[in-house]
């Protein structure tokens, strides 16, 4: 069983940024493909970001390119979402999940959830 616990949200002007964590509770960290979602109220969990295992390929949803960077650090079990020129459509609460699959992009590819953290951008 893989634990991950997501951290860094908040609120933020539109235009700035944020630096989401996932922390995973496994020792084989560096053997799972790791993916950010973001579920806006009222709506379904969508995907934003994949990393696979060693770093070396990342995947971004079309409206997040050039703004937001996924990365890794093996070492520490953790996974960041460093998200700039946020807007305020992306109000959303964030999760990060743990899967097989390299860069993943349907919630049914991973196997492990975090309970989410919430970004707000205010207009």
């Amino acid at each position: 069983q893989v634990q991950l616990v997501e951290s860094g949200g908040g609120l933020v002007p539109a235009g700035g940024s944020l630096r989401l964590s996932c922390t995973a509770s496994t020792r084989t960290f560096g053997t799972y493909a790791m993916g950010w979602f973001h579920q806006a109220p009222g709506k379904e969990r969508e995907f934003v970001a994949a990393i696979t295992w060693s770093g070396g390929n990342t995947l971004y949803a079309d409206s997040v390119k050039g703004r937001f960077s996924i990365s890794r650090v093996n070492a520490k079990n953790t996974v960041y979402l460093q998200m700039n020129n946020l807007k305020p459509e992306e109000t959303a609460v964030y999760y990060c999940a743990a899967g097989r699959k390299p860069v993943a992009t349907r919630e049914y590819e991973y196997d492990y959830w975090g309970q989410g953290t919430q970004v707000t951008v205010s207009s």
